[in-house]
């Protein structure tokens, strides 16, 4: 193990991530939402967008044997322009586009949805169940919102609204992949297994809850991504939080190397191998990277992306990777950093990754699975005695959320840290001692 970073300087770091993830990440949805609710009522229509022309008899995406390259961006579908310069700094346009859509917040917006689409990339959306602009920032119970409880979705209460989405989807015409209730293996969102009241039984049912009404709606055009965040702390039973192979399409992973408390070099391997292997106990469904990124603290970012395309191939199972290209106290942009521009540009030089979207395009539904890799530490698992409704415990190091997809875009920066674009939590501690 290479030492990245001064335990000293570790230690100061983790600290102002602390800040970050508590303060900084859900101000992004306040004032996210302030751009998207601005607009006054009686305003002149925009003028007619042609629909988006659809391939018909397309072939599934990414074609078998190769893996799709995707971005998430602070400013999601509203400001391309961090797109634009990631595709000129490494010589690919990425062929996913990954912003988030907040329940309180985002009705269904086809021309938001079809801008993405328009620059041939495919639409994944972070679909979640909760108000950003209420987020408990500074709390440990930020994921706390009584109204967006598992048990209220089951119930019925948002089904005008998961109806109104389903339709506007249908009326799409193309497919996208919906990213409903991400990271539920979490207690950091009010959608996850160990927050808000919510049991993990109750996951389950809320995913084919909101998955039915789909189908009885004839949205079908939907790539369903059931997407938990790496191993964190001591909790690893993921199959009791999936709905079944029959409602989900793809599975996402979020881990990142760089978070708070690490000391160690992490390679995207050491990252997420633990995860997967647990995951491969119980479906064989293609894989996505849906969130990842590695800091350049202490130099290592380059190296540490030439090492992700070089351990990918092995993956034949894992269909695509999502990078998060966004500043936010860490800076993740590659585009930042002429080593990690120059090592991703090397690494989409391969045809592996030349996998082009177009609307009209299936989901890839099958992957041959490799052996699975062994565990690098043993399992800890809770206790028989803990109640299903009780978090196990958690690892040594306090969880730490980071960025996730990014919801709505900003508005005018905000006066009260004008220098600071905000993400939303997603923590991606490792369960022994360290974060990726």
């Amino acid at each position: 193990m290479r030492v990245t970073v001064p335990k000293v300087l570790a230690l100061g770091f983790s600290v102002v991530l602390a800040g970050y993830v508590f303060m900084v990440a859900p101000r992004m949805h306040a004032a996210s939402a302030a751009r998207v609710t601005q607009a006054a009522p009686g305003t002149a229509a925009a003028p007619t967008v042609p629909a988006v022309p659809v391939q018909a008899n397309s072939p599934a995406f990414p074609p078998a044997g190769r893996k799709f390259i995707g971005i998430m961006t602070n400013s999601g579908p509203y400001d391309f322009t961090d797109l634009d310069n990631f595709t000129a700094a490494v010589g690919h346009q990425p062929s996913v586009y990954e912003f988030g859509q907040g329940w309180a917040v985002n009705q269904f917006n086809t021309s938001v949805i079809d801008a993405v689409a328009r620059r041939g990339m495919l639409p994944l959306i972070s679909w979640e169940p909760w108000d950003y602009q209420k987020a408990t920032m500074g709390s440990a119970i930020q994921g706390d919102q009584p109204a967006y409880s598992l048990s209220n979705i089951i119930d019925g209460r948002y089904d005008s609204y998961i109806r109104s989405w389903a339709e506007g989807v249908k009326g799409l015409g193309y497919t996208i992949a919906l990213r409903f209730a991400h990271e539920m293996n979490g207690n950091w969102y009010p959608w996850a297994a160990f927050a808000n009241g919510n049991r993990p039984s109750q996951y389950v049912q809320a995913w084919r809850h909101v998955h039915d009404i789909f189908i009885q709606v004839g949205a079908t055009n939907v790539i369903w991504v059931w997407s938990p965040n790496i191993i964190w702390n001591s909790f690893t039973d993921f199959a009791s939080l999936y709905p079944g192979n029959s409602y989900v399409d793809w599975i996402g992973l979020s881990g990142y190397y760089g978070t708070p408390g690490m000391l160690h070099y992490k390679s995207f391997d050491q990252t997420f191998d633990p995860t997967i292997a647990d995951l491969r106990t119980f479906t064989s469904k293609p894989l996505v990277i849906t969130e990842t990124g590695a800091t350049n603290v202490s130099g290592e970012m380059a190296p540490w992306i030439t090492q992700m395309f070089q351990e990918l191939p092995a993956h034949t199972d894992l269909i695509g990777v999502i990078w998060f290209e966004a500043f936010n106290v860490i800076d993740w942009k590659v585009t930042d950093d002429l080593a990690a521009s120059r090592a991703f540009a090397a690494g989409l030089a391969s045809p592996q990754y030349q996998a082009q979207w177009k609307p009209g395009m299936p989901g890839l539904l099958t992957v041959p699975v490799p052996a699975l890799v062994p565990r690098t530490a043993p399992t800890v698992t809770a206790s028989p005695a803990t109640p299903a409704t009780t978090p196990p415990p958690v690892a040594a190091t306090t969880p730490v959320t980071r960025p996730s997809s990014p919801a709505p875009p900003r508005s005018v920066p905000s006066t009260s840290h004008p220098a600071t674009p905000a993400p939303k939590p997603s923590p991606t501690l490792s369960p022994a001692t360290s974060p990726p």
